[in-house]
């Protein structure tokens, strides 16, 4: 048996059930479902279970746009983004459209029939069938069922346990042992002083350093906002007030990197003295923003340091023993428990397989539209969030924009809308211009993006809020229906 709705949404994290949200108030006429794989609402925040998980962005932006978050804390635990997503599904009965344990195995775009055929697996193994006129992933970016795990030599001696963030062992008993943690992106620098309140000692290893700034968890002027004004004006300020100190602050950066990284590297000697190596430890390699900064709540890693009960080796390392591991220049690092906190597998659309009329869709082979679409793609987009940014921000406005284009077809009494390039030549760029491992890694299976709108990706939340909310549907957009379809409605 196949069911069909007008939208399927693919994945019930924080874009999906934003994505119900947005389709039920802005697009009530379309019918929709929620496939989500696992048997959960929260997607990442109920994937990730590892000690002090939390947001690396403020919730006032990485909250939604249309339900004000409106606990103190501003950088919250993963427990506590879990339940807001849970909470908002349940509030807005969202939950309702959800169908656990769908896993989406391909999908086949038909012209003729104007719509998406989508396979999935069951947890029981089953097959199931979905048919829908419009497609929107909302699964992610990385690979759920693997982390990046790099080889380490001599892994096999260590008589310890190794484990990966991703996949956190609930039995894992690492009081007053001695653990090293290996990386120094945003799950490490959490990691560190979480398990730094019981552990013996927490050794952050890192291969290069990671610019680390530390920020409130609180913010005061949220929770004073909060007391005098209601509740959804609080929320507004205070999420365009972040908004427009992280675009000032990101401007900024790019515009005199130099004195961006020189400011950044000085509150970290505020917080570590003048007698810690911040050259060695905290000096990054790169400019700031060339990959994403690390943030810490209230120098919560700072303090561990300082404590002794946490320190930084910078290097690479050689190879592990039976009970430690060796880097190359010469040192030895005590070790009961190894945290391999090395990054994660990026893989968009949840590496499904797309055809269009039998032909298999090449990704790499495509330009992005607008951040979402894919060119000669029909009636499909995705949510991937800004790099220099809260996530949702984007995801808010790309669920807009989706319906947006639906209640264009159907005022217009059109079925398809696929991005087209035409005959001009567009120069392209990479996807991203990010130097992240998980970036680097994964480069040449992304599409690229073009040097012109609207196939430039902006990492701009104001520009973006004036061509997603404001800006022509018709851009490069071919609005079109199908020959069968139209004998259908001529009969």
């Amino acid at each position: 048996m196949t069911e069909h709705v007008d939208v399927i949404v693919v994945g019930a994290g924080l874009s999906g059930i934003g994505a119900g949200y947005h389709l039920q108030t802005r697009s009530p006429k379309s019918s929709y479902l929620i496939l989500e794989g696992r048997e959960a609402i929260g997607g990442t925040w109920d994937l990730f279970r590892y000690p002090g998980i939390r947001s690396d962005s403020d919730m006032h932006t990485l909250g939604y746009n249309f339900r004000p978050w409106t606990q103190a804390k501003a950088i919250a635990d993963g427990p506590s983004i879990r339940e807001y997503i849970a909470d908002t599904a349940r509030t807005y009965g969202i939950d309702r459209h959800i169908r656990f344990g769908h896993r989406v195995i391909s999908a086949a775009w038909s012209t003729p029939e104007a719509c998406w055929t989508v396979q999935c697996e069951t947890g029981a193994g089953e097959a199931r069938r979905f048919t829908c006129n419009f497609l929107y992933m909302c699964s992610g970016y990385y690979n759920y069922a693997t982390g990046h795990a790099p080889d380490f030599p001599g892994s096999d001696d260590f008589r310890g346990r190794i484990v990966h963030p991703q996949f956190w062992p609930e039995d894992l008993d690492y009081a007053g042992k001695k653990v090293v943690v290996i990386g120094s992106g945003a799950t490490a620098v959490t990691l560190v002083p979480e398990m730094a309140r019981t552990a013996s000692h927490v050794t952050m290893l890192q291969r290069s350093p990671t610019y680390v700034v530390s920020r409130p968890a609180e913010d005061r002027f949220a929770n004073f906002l909060r007391r005098k004004l209601p509740e959804k004006a609080a929320y507004g300020i205070t999420r365009w007030k972040n908004v427009l100190l992280q675009m000032f602050f990101f401007r900024m950066t790019r515009k005199r990197p130099e004195k961006a990284k020189e400011r950044l590297i000085a509150m970290v000697r505020e917080q570590l003295g003048p007698d810690y190596d911040i050259a060695t430890h905290f000096t990054p390699r790169y400019n700031p923003w060339d990959q994403r900064l690390c943030l810490v709540p209230d120098a919560d890693l700072f303090d561990a340091i300082k404590a002794g009960s946490a320190s930084v080796e910078t290097g690479t390392i050689d190879t592990f023993t039976d009970g430690d591991i060796r880097l190359n220049n010469g040192k030895t690092i005590d070790a009961d428990v190894i945290v391999s906190a090395t990054g994660l597998q990026m893989q968009l659309l949840s590496g499904v397989p797309f055809t269009v009329d039998g032909k298999l869709v090449e990704l790499s082979r495509t330009l992005n539209y607008k951040g979402m679409m894919y060119s000669d793609v029909p009636n499909l987009a995705s949510c991937f969030g800004y790099t220099n940014a809260s996530w949702t921000l984007k995801a808010d406005l790309t669920s807009m924009y989706v319906c947006r284009l639906l209640e264009a077809m159907r005022r217009r009494g059109m079925r398809q809308c696929t991005p087209r390039i035409g005959a001009e030549v567009i120069e392209e760029e990479p996807f991203l211009s990010f130097t992240s491992g998980y970036v680097e890694r994964a480069l040449e299976s992304l599409p690229k993006q073009g040097k012109r709108k609207p196939w430039k990706l902006h990492q701009n939340y104001a520009l973006d809020v004036m061509a997603l909310r404001f800006g022509s549907l018709d851009d490069s957009m071919e609005f079109s229906n199908p020959e069968h379809v139209r004998a259908k409605v001529a009969a």
